[in-house]
This record gives C-alpha cells, sequence and structure tokens, in this order.
C-alpha cells in the first residue's frame, strides 16, 4: 500500500501576535486611508504586494522572520524525503507580500497563485471563534480559509462510489486565528469564504520561491545557512 502525492500544509503560530497585532492593524488602516485609489467604505480591500519595500518597523521585521522560518520548516518537511541527504543551505524570497480587509460579507473567489511554489495567510485580526460562528446566515463557515484537494474537480464528472469514499472530503476548512499562519503549495487551489463581524477580518499574505544556496535569483536578505 502506497499513499502517493500527499499535499503538505503547515500551520504555525506567531509567539508575539498578542503584542505586534494590534500595531499592524493601526499602521494597515493608515496605508488603506491614504491609499487614493481605494473607496474608505468598501467591504474588501487589498494592499499592493510591495510592503516589504513599505514598511519598516522592527516589528513587521519580526513578522517577516517568523513566516521565513515557519516557510523554511515546512519546506523542508515537505521534501525531506526527495531532497539529496546533502543538500546545502536554502534561499527563501518573498516574491510578493500584502494585507487583506474584509468584512460585510465580502469574499476572495476560488484561485491558486503563479510564479512560485509556496504561499500563505497570517491572520492579524478577525472576531473571537464563538462570535464569528454564531453567525445567523454564515455559521461556521463565516471567514475561514477554504483548501480544495487536488482531486477535487474530478469528483464533478461523477467519478464517485463506495470504493472511494476516501476521496469524498474534498476540501478542509482552516478557522482564522490571530497569530496563526497556514502555509500552502502555491497550486493548491482555496478562497476566503464570505466574512462578517463586528471586527474586520485581517490576514496577510505572501509569496515565495525556494532555492538551494548559491542560486542565481535576486533574493531578498532572508535566508537559511
Amino acid at each position: 500500500m502506497h499513499s502517493l502525492w500527499c499535499t503538505p500544509l503547515g500551520v504555525h503560530r506567531f509567539a508575539r501576535s498578542a503584542d505586534i497585532n494590534p500595531l499592524l492593524v493601526r499602521v494597515f488602516r493608515t496605508m488603506r486611508a491614504t491609499d487614493g485609489q481605494a473607496r474608505p467604505d468598501a467591504p474588501f480591500y487589498a494592499s499592493r504586494d510591495d510592503l516589504l519595500q513599505r514598511i519598516r518597523l522592527p516589528e513587521w521585521e519580526q513578522l517577516v522572520r517568523f513566516i521565513v522560518d515557519s516557510l523554511h520548516q515546512t519546506v523542508v518537511l515537505a521534501n525531506q524525503a526527495v531532497w539529496p541527504e546533502a543538500t546545502p543551505g536554502l534561499q527563501i524570497a518573498l516574491r510578493g507580500i500584502w494585507f487583506q480587509v474584509a468584512n460585510r460579507g465580502s469574499h476572495h473567489d476560488v484561485h491558486t497563485h503563479g510564479n512560485c511554489s509556496w504561499s500563505g495567510v497570517y491572520c492579524v485580526q478577525v472576531d473571537e471563534p464563538a462570535q464569528r460562528q454564531a453567525h445567523r446566515l454564515l455559521g461556521a463557515t463565516n471567514g475561514v480559509t477554504r483548501f480544495y484537494g487536488p482531486h477535487f474537480n474530478h469528483l464533478g464528472g461523477a467519478h464517485m462510489d463506495f470504493g472511494n469514499a476516501y476521496l469524498q472530503a474534498a476540501h478542509i476548512d482552516v478557522d482564522p486565528l490571530p497569530g496563526q499562519l497556514v502555509v500552502f503549495p502555491s497550486w493548491l487551489p482555496h478562497q476566503a469564504m464570505p466574512y462578517d463581524g463586528e471586527a474586520d477580518r485581517i490576514i496577510v499574505s505572501f509569496n515565495a520561491s525556494v532555492h538551494a544556496a548559491g542560486g542565481s535569483d535576486q533574493l531578498h536578505g532572508y535566508s537559511h545557512a
């Protein structure tokens, strides 16, 4: 029996989130308010993906370091069976990092991310779990990130019977929890389900590529020896 082509998903907790997240909320609100292209009353907002160049705060640098370290851990575990034993240090390039604000039923439809191998979602702010899940229409799916398995599209073609019941749980919902980072392969289809709450749902998202040390890519200054 061989279980082939598993889908790795890394879940990490930022130890300093309680101290740093409130500051990030204020920074992101200021950036949104000063964005001349944004409607201040819109239920959804996404920043440009150049936050590495735009934010210069030690607290932000701590979050970026946490993201890179968590990504490194996930990538190593996902590839340990296929990398050469003497794999040198890695170079991790954050190709884009941005924040999103959502409320009043807004959502982000099913999509994947291109030009990278890994992506991630870090939760900055959202309603408390009991309050979020008690929404009279959205219930437990209020604001979750939903990931769809690679076999999901085949189920729509009626490739279903009692013999492949193991495939029929075709998606998984990950609750938004402040301080939680979810790292996932960029090809994995996912969506942010509709959210409505007292507090805005604020997340930080990123795309990253990973290379062996000594690669020729133009990289940011975050690496592991």
